[in-house]
């Protein structure tokens, strides 16, 4: 059975509150992000893989599909 990724990830930066649908890399764990609005560089919380399990809606696609990145 073939999963359907979910691409896009509304990102929000924990600073500002800015908000930012970004597309995930499909390959790939995303370990920094700037927020396009105050400039600060997201990383992971500790125990997530990415930017994106840390601070989007929609983890990323590795783990959309293995449940590990």
């Amino acid at each position: 059975m073939n999963k359907t990724i979910i691409a896009d990830s509304m990102i929000t930066c924990p600073i500002c509150g800015f908000s930012k649908k970004e597309t995930m890399p499909t390959d790939a764990c995303q370990w920094f992000y700037e927020c396009t609005s105050c400039h600060t560089v997201l990383k992971p919380k500790a125990g997530d893989c990415c930017v994106y399990c840390s601070y989007g809606d929609v983890p990323c696609p590795p783990i959309q599909v293995k449940g590990v990145c």
